[in-house]
């Protein structure tokens, strides 16, 4: 995982081709999983709709290159869904 700092203080994390997170979803709780949409782009944790969407310091998530991420702060799984026709 990485992190980059934005011009705002904001944080980035971004998961690199080969990190296997397979160990990483099978230990995360069906109650802090999230599925996400192309819509719901750009992905931030925690998001705008959340109730403690002030839990954590807001970090954007790229999510698009393996379809799945984890918060680097609270754990979150976040998996992109495919569009439905």
């Amino acid at each position: 995982m990485c992190w980059k700092v934005q011009q705002s203080n904001i944080i980035m994390a971004e998961q690199h081709e080969g990190e296997n997170m397979s160990e990483s979803t099978l230990n995360t709780p069906p109650e802090r999983r999230y599925e996400v949409h192309k819509i719901d782009l750009p992905l931030s944790c925690p998001m705008p709709s959340m109730s403690g969407w002030d839990a954590h310091p807001r970090v954007f998530l790229d999510i698009e290159q393996n379809g799945e991420i984890l918060c680097p702060y609270c754990g979150a799984l976040y998996v992109l869904m495919g569009d439905k026709a």
